[in-house]
């Protein structure tokens, strides 16, 4: 956690007296508005703090409280919500929660780990309501790009469904020059007026790694904004002025945005030279995740690993479900280059000694 923002928080305590509204202080979303602006180019279509942002306690609380608040059983069959696979497990839980149905798109190496929305049937789209995208991706880190952030736009307004962009992932990337486009950003290209269908969802807590603090925001559509604050007021969810205040400082300052990226360029750098001699590892596109292909089963990989090295990756099973006949998770775990780099070494080091054990056996 950047220190700045420790001491913004350790000033502003005796905030802790007062309630705090659902909609958050005024220069917080102005911050955001500012922030978003600047870091996706919306020049266009103008993100008004009072219509389109809504600060929320993380990017997991939104995207299980979004889902109650859009989708409608009423209607007679039961609704859809597409979704990656492998994927954040809080998609599949506010889902079935929702009473509605989860569609699985299985995010394969043949596809770049992206989702292909061509060999969606049409049936499907007609009873879909929300589409979770998350770019860059988690476990893989693949990124969506501008053209692939229109298609599903522009089946959005044909099939009028909500397009839930998670980009809490979207200021962690490897070039300085590219980083990964955003769903307003496209929405704003194509003159999208008010956003219309397109929420984005944004977080402290990989841009600041701020995790604990419970910060962060939902932008877009402005109507669906406009129910979803009136949905939030009964679930107490606003954020502390103490949080709030600590945020307005973190959206707007870059300087520790950049050093944390060039911490991860350092920690993946060392750890690819260390692993790829004897494990066809590739980096990915952005995000601080390893998506890797085991020689063996992935939970007895997983295992394994922690019994003999003391190693702990996530087995890529645990992260999906099988569709159409497959498991796109199995054989792959999940590698996260979230420790300081002397021990992300480390751990690289003890992966490629069991991976050699496994060649020997």
């Amino acid at each position: 956690a950047p220190a700045f923002i420790l001491d913004e928080i350790t000033r502003h305590l005796a905030d802790l007296s007062t309630y705090p509204l659902t909609k958050g202080i005024a220069s917080l979303r102005q911050t955001i508005a500012t922030w978003a602006t600047q870091r996706f180019g919306l020049n266009a279509i103008a993100l008004d703090p009072e219509r389109h942002i809504l600060p929320v306690c993380g990017t997991r609380e939104a995207l299980f409280s979004i889902t109650q608040a859009v989708i409608d059983t009423s209607a007679g069959k039961k609704p859809i919500v597409i979704m990656p696979n492998p994927f954040y497990q809080i998609y599949e839980g506010a889902v079935l929660l929702a009473g509605a149905e989860p569609y699985y798109i299985n995010t394969l190496a043949a596809t770049n780990y992206k989702m292909d929305f061509a060999n969606v049937p049409t049936e499907i789209w007609q009873r879909t309501q929300l589409v979770f995208i998350c770019s860059p991706g988690n476990p893989t880190g693949a990124v969506m790009s501008v053209d692939e952030f229109a298609q599903l736009i522009a089946l959005a307004q044909r099939y009028n469904f909500v397009i839930a962009s998670d980009e809490c992932y979207s200021d962690i990337y490897f070039d300085e020059q590219q980083p990964p486009p955003g769903l307003l950003q496209v929405a704003n290209s194509l003159d999208i007026n008010d956003y219309r269908h397109c929420l984005a969802f944004h977080s402290l807590s990989k841009r600041s790694n701020l995790p604990g603090l419970r910060s962060g925001f939902v932008a877009g559509d402005g109507v669906i904004m406009e129910d979803y604050l009136r949905y939030r007021t009964y679930h107490g969810s606003a954020l502390s002025p103490v949080v709030q205040m600590a945020s307005i400082k973190a959206w707007g300052d870059e300087d520790h945005v950049c050093a944390n990226r060039a911490q991860y360029r350092s920690k993946f750098a060392a750890v690819l030279k260390i692993l790829q001699p004897t494990w066809p590892i590739k980096a990915p596109a952005a995000s601080f995740y390893l998506w890797a292909q085991t020689p063996i089963n992935d939970e007895a990989f997983s295992r394994n690993l922690y019994a003999q090295e003391n190693v702990l990756v996530v087995p890529g099973r645990y992260l999906s479900r099988t569709a159409t006949g497959t498991n796109p998770g199995e054989n792959y775990v999940r590698i996260a280059l979230v420790a300081p780099l002397a021990e992300c070494i480390e751990a690289a080091h003890r992966m490629r000694r069991y991976n050699e054990s496994l060649s020997l056996a």
